[in-house]
């Protein structure tokens, strides 16, 4: 018999990035265990994806002046285990612009980047993360 502890969490987050004249810059937290990801967290009870996604934004960088774009979401599903506990994970990606470059980060994180495509893709541990920055790029890059 299968006796493995199993549970399903919903996260959601926001790619964010900011523009000016020369180029386009995406944040990105250093988080605990030394890898860089894009601002997200779970849901609490009555939110949508997009609530949480904005409330995690402003709980983790500070963040209140953002422009979500309707026409960009994204999912990501993985697995790993905590406490002897499989968990099954479903993140949520939305893709929002700010002019606000000034970042408070929360005790969550050790710090964060502003950092061009380019640079922003070599810091990334994991797969799924860098194909969310190369869709969201391909996503800018095709608006008129």
């Amino acid at each position: 018999m299968n006796n493995i502890k199993t549970r399903k969490e919903f996260s959601a987050g926001v790619i964010v990035y900011r523009e000016s004249q020369t180029s386009r810059k995406y944040l990105l937290l250093h988080y605990p265990g030394g890898y860089f990801d894009f601002p997200k967290g779970h849901l609490e009870q009555g939110e949508t994806e997009k609530m949480a996604a904005v409330r995690e934004l402003f709980e983790e960088t500070g963040i209140k002046d953002i422009d979500i774009h309707q026409e960009y979401k994204e999912e990501i599903n993985y697995q790993f285990r905590h406490q002897g506990v499989l968990i099954f994970k479903t993140v949520t990606f939305f893709l929002g612009k700010t002019t606000q470059s000034e970042v408070t980060i929360s005790d969550e994180h050790q710090g964060y980047l502003w950092l061009d495509f380019d640079t922003a893709l070599s810091k990334m541990s994991f797969d799924d993360t860098k194909n969310l920055i190369n869709k969201a790029q391909n996503f800018l890059n095709n608006l008129i």
